[in-house]
């Protein structure tokens, strides 16, 4: 995905959701934080998604602008609309939201995560994938270890899952 496309993504779901303010949830909130982002993290072609004021209304976003809709056929991308329970995120993660909001995203504006706290609801997803996306991020010196060390002691989930998910910051950071 391209930050235009995300843009749209953006403003579309704003007009569609009735609400100015979309939290970006999702891998794609790397576009908010990073003007070149490394090109492994730009391959999804879905943005996830959810009306700040008004997640239950992620929803109607899914319906119009989702996978399989008119939209994703016509651009070749799509929004996903989930909630704000979707991700595993650290105590704070909303103060942190990166602001994304231009032209292009209006009348809607985008708040995306924060780029430690997206690699942490990464680690805790665990796929391949996510890991994937996290060591590009560690290896292009976008990520800090000791962010995310301290980070991942705010999180609320249990002692085993924290200490898998520094085994996988450890190893993101040794490649």
């Amino acid at each position: 995905m391209t930050r235009q496309a995300l843009e749209h993504i953006i403003r579309a779901s704003a007009t569609i959701a009735d609400d100015r303010d979309i939290v970006v949830i999702g891998s794609q909130a790397v576009l908010g934080n990073l003007e070149h982002a490394p090109e492994l993290c730009l391959i999804s072609r879905e943005a996830d998604v959810y009306p700040r004021n008004f997640p239950e209304r992620s929803d109607v976003i899914d319906g119009a602008i989702g996978d399989g809709s008119p939209f994703e056929k016509s651009f070749g991308y799509f929004a996903h609309g989930v909630g704000p329970e979707t991700a595993i995120l650290p105590a704070g993660w909303e103060e942190r939201l990166v602001r994304l909001e231009n032209e292009n995203t209006l009348p809607g504006r985008g708040w995306c995560l924060e780029l430690h706290d997206l690699a942490l609801a990464k680690y805790a997803a665990g796929r391949d994938k996510d890991l994937d996306f996290n060591r590009a991020l560690a290896s292009g010196g976008w990520l800090e270890r000791e962010i995310l060390d301290s980070r991942l002691e705010q999180m609320p989930i249990a002692e085993a899952l924290r200490k898998l998910m520094a085994a996988r910051i450890r190893r993101s950071f040794a490649a």
